[in-house]
């Protein structure tokens, strides 16, 4: 899966000479967190809600209402904006751009095709593909199954497990690195799965859990 299947593309854009009010107003009409700093139709920077909140003036401030807002009005996006982002093409696998998100502790990334902004794809978009992966969302059933270490034709023997008990893989997913097991997660679209389950045992897999999913 790649970031352009998840990104946010309908964006939502200002200027660095945009103030302060007007970043919040459109955050807040628009319902988001987020937006792109474009001069001359290219990329400089991005203004953040958090980004606003730290700039505001503090509670303790002896300013009036009406000079909080002067100074809001004087302040662009150009005073607060974030400039140095990270960014990804739209055919970055999502496992990649986790990465790095994950490694810069990251909430968003922008998206660049040839230089030009193309999108943004957040933390939430990630999770919202890792339950698409896992098929959580889907009904049926998820069955784990665990190996003491791994061997030659696993996927291969989970397979015909599948066609011998004539069931369906919708989802599957291997998790290594777990500490002195490999575990794979195999989704199929039936709570129908006693003779799935004795196919993989009979291969020597142990069956961890089943678990019915109920959309």
């Amino acid at each position: 899966m790649y970031v352009k299947d998840y990104m946010s593309a309908e964006l939502i854009t200002i200027t660095p000479q945009t103030s302060v009010t007007e970043a919040q107003d459109l955050l807040r009409k628009h319902d988001i967190n987020r937006l792109p700093v474009l001069k001359n139709d290219k990329l400089v920077g991005l203004v953040t809600k958090d980004l606003i909140n730290r700039n505001l003036p503090s509670n303790t401030t002896s300013l009036s209402r009406n000079e909080i807002n002067y100074l809001l009005e004087k302040t662009t996006a150009e005073d607060i904006m974030a400039t140095k982002l990270h960014s990804v093409n739209p055919d970055t696998l999502l496992d990649h751009a986790a990465t790095i998100m994950s490694e810069n502790n990251l909430g968003v990334l922008v998206v660049l095709e040839n230089d030009r902004l193309v999108g943004v794809i957040t933390d939430k978009d990630i999770f919202n593909a890792f339950v698409d992966i896992s098929g959580t969302r889907e009904p049926g059933t998820t069955i784990v199954v665990e190996l003491d270490k791994d061997r030659e034709g696993v996927i291969e023997e989970i397979g015909d497990a599948l066609v011998e008990s004539a069931n369906n893989l919708t989802h599957m997913i291997v998790y290594y690195h777990l500490e002195n097991s490999i575990r794979i997660v195999i989704s199929v679209n039936t709570d129908r799965v006693h003779n799935l389950v004795q196919a993989i045992e009979k291969r020597g897999y142990e069956v961890k859990s089943v678990t019915k999913k109920t959309n």
